[in-house]
């Protein structure tokens, strides 16, 4: 079956083959967060993006394959109740934001900043620092090398849903700030078919959402 990327609490999970990668998105209670695994088709190597909650279903669908890596986006809490129990688990590095490390409740092993890469064997993932939702979220962003024919592949945590961005508790400041970045490093290097894997809820696509940010910034939220 196609991809769709509409997931549920307690419902299976959806898989999409890229070149290069392959992402699996699931659904995990009781907030209805998305966590992603994303493998490596030529090493294998697995990685995680956000343990939110639901070790056992994170567990079940690792199943022997070594987890190497958790990427946490963002310090709040519901992306990584199982956080603890899954690296205790499977041994995998930890890597986040330093601006969230004090938020997150296992050391983090790997800090990265805006423009820096994460292997996930022979993939790579761009980070992108996105203040705003919280003073650390991060953006991934794998292109392929440049040579994914329907664009790149991005997973935004916290900062941007379908129909706007992250919550930033109607702080102007905070608002500002992730508005900005969202324009400067998400809408203008990236093209129109860009797809978004947000954390909630469904998925959607740069050129869907990019008419619309002149009405997020106007409204200010």
């Amino acid at each position: 079956m196609a991809y769709t990327g509409n997931v549920s609490v307690g419902g299976p999970a959806d898989t999409r083959e890229l070149p290069g990668l392959t992402i699996t998105k699931v659904s995990v209670g009781p907030m209805d967060n998305n966590a992603y695994f994303l493998r490596c088709t030529e090493t294998g190597e697995l990685a995680l993006i956000d343990a939110a909650n639901d070790p056992q279903t994170l567990l079940g669908l690792i199943g022997d394959t070594p987890l190497a890596t958790i990427i946490t986006t963002h310090q709040h809490w519901d992306h990584h109740v199982a956080l603890a129990d899954l690296q205790r688990a499977t041994g995998a590095a930890t890597v986040a934001h330093p601006d969230d490390v004090s938020g997150i409740p296992v050391p983090v092993s790997h800090q990265v900043r805006d423009g820096d890469t994460i292997s996930v064997g022979n993939a790579r993932l761009s980070v992108i620092h996105l203040r705003g939702h919280t003073p650390g979220s991060i953006a991934l962003c794998y292109d392929g090398n440049g040579e994914l024919a329907d664009g790149p592949h991005l997973f935004t945590g916290d900062s941007l849903f379908p129909g706007g961005p992250g919550n930033t508790e109607q702080d102007p400041a905070r608002f500002g700030s992730l508005m900005t970045d969202l324009e400067e490093r998400v809408f203008g290097p990236l093209p129109d078919g860009t797809w978004v894997y947000p954390g909630h809820g469904k998925d959607t696509t740069l050129g869907t959402e990019r008419p619309h940010v002149p009405e997020w910034r106007a409204r200010g939220w």
